[in-house]
């Protein structure tokens, strides 16, 4: 899914997208870990410690965000056993619901801090 700086998905216009993204992110696990996030990238681990997640079903909704084009790698780094950490970041930074009788409107911001870097240490 393209992200621009500001997405708008209307029920009528694109009803398949809206409620994609809407059933996911109000989905109490992918919440946590979006919420968990925006402001700072993290591993796995890290986002299923904070937040008390089974890491399994954690790499599951990392991955369908990540499809959907909600999450990213920030930034890859190669640990001192020389194992690939891979580091996610919500493309997200706000989100706006408008409900009204025609139509659901999602007005999704961009997370300015989500650029993607990688590092090798």
């Amino acid at each position: 899914m393209m992200f621009t700086d500001q997405m708008y998905f209307s029920t009528h216009e694109n009803k398949n997208n809206a409620s994609l993204l809407l059933k996911e992110l109000f989905d109490g696990f992918s919440y946590k870990i979006v919420m968990s996030i925006i402001e700072d990238s993290k591993t796995v681990f890290e986002i299923c410690r904070e937040n008390d997640l089974p890491i399994s079903s954690t790499y599951k909704k990392i991955r369908k965000l990540k499809d959907l084009g909600l999450l990213i790698i920030d930034r890859i780094v190669i640990n001192e056993k020389g194992k690939k950490v891979v580091f996610y970041k919500s493309r997200i930074q706000s989100m706006e619901l408008v409900l009204n009788k025609k139509q659901v409107v999602l007005n999704l911001k961009k997370n300015e801090k989500s650029l993607p870097h990688f590092i090798v240490t």
